[in-house]
């Protein structure tokens, strides 16, 4: 469960990514349109303490691209590199905002949506002391779910920021494809997703033990 805060929050996510995407060696777009939202998905953190949310963003008439992110309330240790930025929430305080692939918790969120069928989570406001669920703006499926239990994920052992960009982390290996679009057909298990004006299911990640 996502309970989300009717907040402030400056700067925002998308003025964020639109510093940060354009530098990144599998964008394409036009990086002074700025980055504009198309869909999102999010994944529970058990401990309650890591926001993981995917964002589906566009630049111009460029392709969607897609962005995973992690809100930790506190540096992550040995994550510079993956440091997206830092923004002030009007509710929670200073956020920590990082690119998701080197975020062990993301790591382990995306293995088990994938390989254990454990889903997106269910997001709600809390309105007048009671919660309010908020529809998503996307749905998600895997095929081939069940191939393993959702293994345990302390630590990211490697990562290659590319399209797809590969995560190594403990006993699972991952893919995710920065530019959503065509089915490179990968070995493992599928994640795909649907939005508004996207019926048909489109490959987003990929999952398998290894």
């Amino acid at each position: 469960m996502a309970l989300l805060h009717r907040a402030e929050i400056r700067p925002t996510k998308l003025e964020l990514l639109s510093a940060w995407l354009p530098r990144r060696p599998w964008f394409l777009g036009d990086a002074a349109a700025g980055v504009e939202r198309v869909a999102a998905y999010r994944f529970d953190d058990p401990a309650g303490e890591v926001g993981i949310e995917t964002l589906l963003v566009r630049a111009g008439n460029g392709p969607v691209h897609q962005v995973p992110l992690t809100y930790r309330g506190a540096p992550l240790g040995g994550a510079d590199a993956w440091l997206v930025g830092t923004c002030e929430h009007s509710v929670l305080g200073p956020r920590w905002v990082y690119d998701a692939c080197g975020d062990p918790v993301y790591a382990a969120a995306l293995a088990g949506a994938i390989l254990a069928g454990t889903g997106q989570s269910q997001e709600y406001f809390e309105v007048d002391g009671r919660r309010e669920e908020r529809a998503p703006s996307m749905g998600i499926a895997v095929d081939g779910a069940g191939l393993a239990g959702a293994p345990g994920i302390d630590a990211v052992d490697q990562v290659d920021d590319g399209d797809p960009s590969r995560i190594l982390a403990g006993s699972v290996e991952l893919a995710i494809l920065r530019r959503v679009g065509d089915d490179p057909d990968l070995p493992g298990a599928r994640l795909t997703g649907t939005w508004e004006g996207q019926p048909a299911p489109l490959p987003l990640a990929y999952a398998s033990p290894r």
